[in-house]
């Protein structure tokens, strides 16, 4: 029932864009509820001014050349502010288009005046259940724009560096900011990929100590998911970090590029853990099979040692269970317990020496 909900609700986004006109402004989340939050930081080496913006067109009035502005828009849902926003940038339909449909690859474009970037930031719920939010960004000359899906990300420590002046931030350009802020994504690509090894490691443990639960396969199966859903989100990133450090563009300062080496070292090192992890989940599955296999075959080496020790004396309750008219040891007096002392032998023996072959 679940599979077909969800099966529904892919449906009901991808119909959204089936269709429509090259540059149509349609969002395509889930998150129709949401309130329009802006905030605005324009500031320099001397000042800082932040507000929360209550109307659309607050953002227009940071027009001095001596500052640098972010201005943070949450809220995707509200296409005709979002509009208003691209006509004062002029930003292009197509970016517009972009911004508002989730389902975007990470990307980089350029344009005359300005340029358009599309990340993902990853973060685990209360639920430790992985959420993957779009994130797009405008570099300018003098301003940054970015867009997001709900409040809630992972900037806070960019914002307290820009109040407090710490660092070089408040003394670099707008690319420095927007340095920063995917710096930020990327740092936080670090926390979801210690706890995905985490998850694994303790996967392993209790395959090992054999304390799994029926539904392990189903367990393993949603972290098969959730690593390739990180790994859709950062492998396109890398190309674009690339693409950003050999950029010609005007908006990215010669000096901002060694930055942006650091953070294609990052993306380096998260992928390569991310491989590592794909392999260790993919052999999980392997891993859970052959303890489930090693736990059947002690299962049978028990039972099958039990009907060894009881096939020869089978075999003799069988002779002398046979309904002939004459055997000659059943005229013994003692013949019942010396019958019952030679299969009593027999068992102990039989032990013995399955104990030194270590059979047992």
């Amino acid at each position: 029932m679940i599979k077909k909900v969800a099966k529904k609700i892919r449906s009901q986004v991808s119909n959204k864009k089936i269709g429509q006109i090259p540059g149509s402004i349609i969002y395509t989340g889930k998150k129709l509820d949401q309130k329009l939050f802006i905030e605005a930081f324009d500031y320099n080496k001397s000042k800082c001014d932040v507000k929360e913006l209550l109307k659309v067109e607050d953002c227009f009035t940071y027009e001095e050349e001596d500052t640098i502005t972010w201005i943070n828009i949450n809220g995707l849902n509200h296409v005709d502010a979002i509009k208003e926003i691209g006509v004062h940038y002029e930003l292009h339909p197509l970016v517009l288009e972009d911004i508002v449909n989730i389902s975007q690859r990470p990307k980089i474009d350029e344009y005359d005046n300005y340029i358009f970037l599309v990340l993902k930031m990853l973060y685990y719920d209360e639920n430790e259940k992985i959420v993957s939010e779009q994130v797009s960004f405008i570099l300018g000359e003098d301003y940054v724009l970015s867009f997001q899906e709900s409040e809630g990300d992972v900037f806070n420590e960019v914002r307290q560096r820009i109040k407090q002046a710490k660092g070089r931030i408040r003394t670099m350009p707008s690319d420095y900011l927007i340095y920063a802020l995917i710096d930020a994504i990327v740092d936080q690509y670090f926390n979801v990929i210690e706890t995905l090894g985490n998850k694994i490691e303790d996967f392993e443990t209790d395959i090992f100590s054999g304390n799994v639960s029926d539904d392990v396969s189903q367990d393993i199966q949603n972290l098969k998911r959730e690593i390739l859903r990180v790994r859709r989100a950062i492998f396109p990133l890398r190309e674009v970090i690339n693409r950003i450090e050999k950029n010609e563009n005007s908006l990215i300062k010669e000096k901002t590029i060694t930055y942006f080496r650091d953070i294609y070292d990052h993306l380096i090192q998260v992928s390569e853990n991310i491989d590592i992890y794909r392999e260790m989940i993919w052999s999980l599955m392997d891993m859970y099979m052959t303890t489930i296999s090693n736990k059947m075959n002690e299962v049978m080496k028990v039972l099958t040692i039990m009907s060894s020790i009881f096939i020869p004396l089978t075999f003799i309750a069988g002779i002398y269970g046979m309904n002939f008219k004459y055997i000659p040891e059943l005229e013994y007096k003692n013949s019942y317990f010396i019958l019952w002392g030679v299969m009593i032998f027999l068992f102990i023996s039989m032990l013995i020496y399955f104990k030194r072959k270590k059979w047992l």
